[in-house]
């Protein structure tokens, strides 16, 4: 094969050659030396940027630092009474003047509601009602409990940003009450942030989502150059203060200069085109040549997934040694084959040969074929195939390209993980019965123990002989009613615990949810809790198996019972509603307990979590796991009225 060197035109005499190079190397020496001024130029600036910012940004710990002292004092005076009769709402009032970035104080109780006596509530940019806001009772929770002044996380309000400041106060080793401040972001920047800084750089600051939440300049927003982020801490939360520095105006006579220069070079350097054009167009051949073979070298050797390339009737051009591997046969074997190929299975020919002729007419689904393959020596593997367009260089369609994956091992571990998720469900139900037994137990007692009683009284009313036939009919109707009342209490464990394959058919989503009822309704009674189904009627059917979704129902409603353990009797209740909505069929179990936590609200679903302390944490999982092999979707939210509210829609059959 002739080799590259071979390829290339001679040199040319050392003469003719160093006015060339000369050139080219006072041209890169000049733009090396633009390029080094330039990047000496925005280092400087840099550096001035993120000492700037480091200023400013101690200037406002500095604030903060001496705001928190002034509302300590404040605090220590009006709750330690130690001066009585000073009037602190003129302090206050300085205080607020003094600090424009404070928009409002407010003096709390020890349960955290606003005081109505003097000094009350300070400054009128900000609204009382916003200071019982979540974050600030959070922070106040926080202060309190950690005796140390907290800010909170920000807040909106009428498009302005704010975060505010808890410093609690305590007398004789209790809480007496604490002192508010809210910042606006946008005045802090302004009082502290200098005319100087905002004529040089954009200040913002901006919390872990990349909101901003104030900003300040005196400069057009141009491009920018630089940026430079440090924490704003406090009040922390994520909150961080960016400096950004926008693009000057250019220096003119530079540009032109460096443009006379570029210019020349670039007119020099032309006019020696013509020598080297034939010789870059070698070169450029050449290394396509390289990259391409690089490319098939790479492909052949580096695949672990099989690539068929065939032409437009279907015969074989191309196959790399993954594809040889997978299915045992070598290229030699496989090249110029045209259907039926050797790998086909014999009992797969005919979904094969139709699989293969959609391929080739263009109709291969953009998801890819599933197709059972043999290999050379008899053995059987699934093979998932992706079919494209194969276009040589001048764009011509000249046939198809395949790319094959044996899914054998991932589709084994999808069959194991399915029955493991069976025999889980399973085991959860048994789970359920046992530790419902006892209620179950007392709820097939008691029509038994009614069937007892009539059949006593029957033979004691036969043998003393004034049984009419009317009493002994009404006495007969009444055994047969409690009989059957038992019987629909076996029937529904019988249903629930029986093990068997999952049966999706159209059933009624009420009659699912009448039997979850009947199961634990007797449980509900137990521990003072009525269970009030909200059905609508007129609902399409949904293809399911009723006994998942009842699993997911009881589960549910279980987990309401349990947390209503200190909620007041006359509250205990569950609500169970279903309704029609646009995705489907929609199913909510609401509760009136303790509600759930939002840091646990997010790992609710996770396997393993739980909120109980003997809980193992797999009942909402397995929940969440059956409504969304259904292909549905489950979420929880607060109850308006206390409590959580489990939610999940189900399609229509």
């Amino acid at each position: 094969m002739e080799t590259v060197s071979s390829r290339l035109p001679k040199l040319q005499p050392w003469y003719w050659a160093a006015p060339r190079i000369a050139v080219g190397l006072f041209v890169l020496a000049v733009i090396a030396l633009l390029w080094l001024l330039h990047r000496q130029e925005i280092d400087e600036q840099r550096a001035s940027l993120i000492g700037d910012t480091l200023w400013v940004e101690q200037n406002l710990q500095f604030s903060l630092s001496r705001s928190q002292e002034l509302l300590q004092q404040l605090g220590h005076d009006y709750f330690g009474q130690e001066q009585a009769g000073l009037n602190l709402g003129a302090r206050i009032r300085s205080y607020l003047l003094n600090n424009p970035g404070v928009a409002h104080v407010q003096f709390l109780d020890p349960d955290g509601l606003p005081l109505r006596q003097d000094p009350g509530s300070v400054g009128g940019d900000v609204a009382g009602e916003d200071l019982r806001t979540e974050p600030v009772r959070q922070a106040f929770r926080l202060s309190r409990s950690t005796g140390l002044p907290t800010f909170s996380a920000s807040q909106e309000r009428d498009g302005e940003w704010f975060f505010a400041l808890v410093v609690p106060h305590f007398r004789d080793g209790r809480h007496a009450g604490s002192l508010v401040a809210m910042y606006s972001f946008r005045k802090l920047l302004a009082d502290q942030a200098p005319w100087w800084f905002a004529q040089k750089y954009r200040l913002s600051i901006v919390d872990a989502n990349g909101l901003v939440l104030g900003s300040k300049s005196n400069i057009e927003a141009g491009d920018e150059t630089l940026r430079h982020r440090t924490p704003f801490d406090p009040p922390g939360h994520g909150l961080v203060l960016v400096a950004s520095a926008y693009q000057a105006e250019t220096s003119l006579p530079r540009n032109l200069l460096a443009l006379a220069i570029v210019a020349l070079g670039v007119g020099v350097l032309a006019s020696l085109w013509a020598q080297r054009r034939h010789m870059q167009k070698r070169l450029a051949a050449e290394q396509a040549l390289s990259k391409e073979y690089a490319f098939r070298k790479a492909m052949e050797d580096s695949l672990f997934t099989g690539l068929r390339a065939r032409d437009l009737d279907g015969r074989i051009i191309y196959v790399n040694p993954a594809f040889c591997r997978m299915t045992g046969f070598d290229a030699n074997e496989l090249l110029n084959r045209l259907p039926p190929m050797p790998y086909w299975a014999p009992e797969e020919q005919e979904a094969t040969q139709a699989a293969h002729q959609r391929s080739l007419a263009g109709q291969s689904p953009s998801e890819g074929t599933e197709l059972r393959f043999q290999r050379k020596n008899g053995e059987r593997f699934d093979a998932l195939i992706y079919e494209a367009p194969l276009i040589d260089a001048e764009g011509r369609h000249t046939g198809w390209m395949g790319s094959v994956v044996d899914i054998t091992e991932r589709k084994r571990a999808e069959e194991l993980a399915r029955q493991q998720q069976d025999k889980l469900q399973f085991t959860a139900r048994l789970v359920t019965m046992g530790e419902m037994a006892s209620t179950l137990a007392h709820e097939i007692n008691q029509p038994l123990s009614a069937i007892s009683s009539y059949t006593t009284g029957c033979l004691n009313r036969i043998e003393a002989g004034d049984l009419s036939r009317d009493e002994l009919r009404e006495a007969l109707g009444k055994l047969a009613s409690q009989a059957q009342r038992a019987g629909r209490v076996i029937r529904r464990i019988y249903d629930f615990v029986r093990r068997s394959e999952p049966q999706r058919a159209p059933c009624d989503i009420n009659t699912a949810v009448d039997d979850a009822v009947g199961l634990i309704e007797g449980d509900a009674r137990k521990r003072g809790v009525r269970i009030l189904p909200s059905l609508a009627e007129g609902l399409p059917p949904v293809r399911a198996d009723r006994v998942m979704l009842e699993q997911v129902l009881l589960n549910l409603m279980r987990n309401g019972i349990e947390a209503m353990q200190a909620t007041p009797l006359a509250d205990r209740q569950i609500v169970v509603r279903t309704a029609a909505v646009a995705d489907g069929i929609e199913v909510g179990v609401a509760d009136r307990g303790s509600g759930i936590a939002e840091e646990a609200a997010a790992r609710l679903f996770e396997p393993f979590f739980s909120t109980k302390p003997e809980g193992m944490g797999m009942g909402l999982n397995i929940c969440r796991s059956i409504i969304e092999s259904h292909k549905g979707r489950m979420w929880v939210e607060a109850n308006e009225e206390g409590g959580s509210v489990f939610r999940f829609i189900l399609p229509p059959a």
